[in-house]
C-alpha cells in the first residue's frame, strides 16, 4: 500500500518447517533382557535361567498394562538387546536363533530384537552425537559455574559435587564439602555419570549408561533426527541370519504380527547388576531436551485414548530387576 510504513519482514516457506514424522506407538514396550558376551559365553543354560526369572514379570507387567488400558485390548511389544557395541561375540546366525529357542522353551515371544551399536550409529545417522548435542544440564541452586559443562568433560551429575581439594596455600587446611543432590528429599543421593570417554586416536566410545538412555528414547518413540523418525524396525524376512552383525539392521521385526515397537511407557526385566547404569539412565532422561514434535505427538494420542501418560519422560520408565546375574 502506498503510504504504508515500510518494515523488515521475514517469510518461511511452509514447506521449509522440518515436518515431525509420526510413530505408531503401543501401551507398552516390554524389554526381556540384555545380552552380553559373558552372558553368551555361560551358554544355554543360562539364557534359560534368564527367561525362567523373566516370564512371571513380563506377565505381571502385561496384567498391569491390561488393567490401565480401560478394558480394551493393550497393545504390547517385546523386545531384546544384544550388546554388539563394546564386543563383538560370535554372530547373529549362531546367537540369534540360541536366544529366540530359548525364549520360546520359557512361553516368550521375542517381538524385536536391536543391536546396542544402533543406538551410537544407525545407519549414517550419528544418533548417540545428536542425544548428546540436547544434554541441557541443570545447574544446581546456589552454583557458581565452576563445573566445566557435560559437552567438555562427558560427565552428568544430578547435582553439585563436592568442590575438590586445591593447594593449600599458607599451610590452610582445606574444608571438605559433600556433594548435593538437586532434588533431594532431606538427604542427597548424587550420582555423577560418564557419558563417554575419548581415545587417543580421538575415537569417541559412548558410556553404556549413555546408551541406555537413547534405547528407552528408542521405545518411548522420541527419538527424530531432522524430523524423520530414528531406529525403524525393519522385518526379517524368514530366512537365515547373517554371520556378521553389521549386516543386521540395527532393529529387527521378528514377529510379523507384533504391536509396534515404540510405546508410550517402557518395562524392563533385568538381572540386578543393570539397576546402577539404569540409575544413571533416568539422571540422564531428566536433563535430555526432547524433540518436542514428537513429545506432542505422543502426548495427543495418549490424550485421545485415554492413556495416562507421565509428562516426565524419566517415569514414563519402569523396571523389574531379579535377584542374581
Amino acid at each position: 500500500m502506498l503510504g504504508a510504513a515500510v518494515t523488515d519482514a521475514v517469510f518461511r516457506e511452509t514447506a521449509a518447517e522440518p515436518r515431525t514424522q509420526a510413530v505408531p506407538l503401543s501401551h507398552l514396550s516390554l524389554e526381556l533382557g540384555h545380552l552380553y558376551m559373558e552372558d553368551f559365553e555361560a551358554g544355554p543354560e543360562h539364557l534359560r535361567r534368564h527367561f525362567a526369572r523373566v516370564r512371571p514379570w513380563a506377565e505381571a507387567a502385561r496384567a498391569t498394562a491390561a488393567a490401565g488400558a480401560g478394558g480394551k485390548r493393550p497393545r504390547i511389544s517385546t523386545c531384546f538387546l544384544i550388546d554388539d557395541y563394546f564386543t563383538r561375540f560370535a554372530g547373529p546366525a549362531e546367537v540369534v536363533p540360541l536366544l529366540l529357542e530359548e525364549a520360546d522353551r520359557a512361553g516368550l515371544v521375542v517381538d524385536y530384537l536391536a543391536r546396542e551399536s544402533g543406538c551410537a550409529v544407525a545407519g549414517k545417522v550419528p544418533v548417540a552425537e545428536a542425544v548428546a548435542g540436547r544434554i541441557v544440564e541443570e545447574p544446581p541452586p546456589g552454583s557458581y559455574g565452576l563445573r566445566p559443562p557435560a559437552a567438555r568433560t562427558g560427565w552428568l551429575a544430578n547435582g553439585e559435587r563436592g568442590p575438590g581439594a586445591r593447594a593449600p596455600q599458607a599451610m590452610k587446611k582445606a574444608v571438605w564439602q559433600p556433594p548435593k543432590e538437586t532434588a533431594a528429599r532431606r538427604h542427597s543421593v548424587f550420582l555423577d555419570v560418564e557419558l563417554w570417554d575419548d581415545g587417543p586416536d580421538g575415537h569417541r566410545t559412548w558410556s553404556c549408561p549413555f546408551l541406555a538412555a537413547v534405547w528407552q528414547l528408542a521405545r518411548l518413540g522420541l527419538l527424530r533426527n531432522e524430523g524423520e523418525a530414528v531406529l525403524v524396525p525393519q522385518p526379517h524376512t524368514g530366512g537365515a541370519f547373517p554371520e556378521d552383525w553389521d549386516e543386521l539392521p540395527p532393529l529387527v521385526r521378528l514377529n510379523p504380527r507384533a504391536d509396534p515397537f515404540a510405546a508410550y511407557r517402557t518395562c524392563s526385566v533385568l538381572p540386578s547388576r543393570f539397576l546402577p547404569v539404569e540409575h544413571a539412565v533416568r539422571v540422564i532422561l531428566d536433563q535430555i531436551e526432547v524433540d518436542p514434535g514428537a513429545l506432542d505427538q505422543a502426548a495427543g494420542r495418549s490424550a485421545r485414548e485415554n492413556a495416562d501418560v507421565p509428562a516426565s519422560v524419566a517415569d514414563r520408565i519402569s523396571y523389574v530387576f531379579y535377584a542374581g546375574q
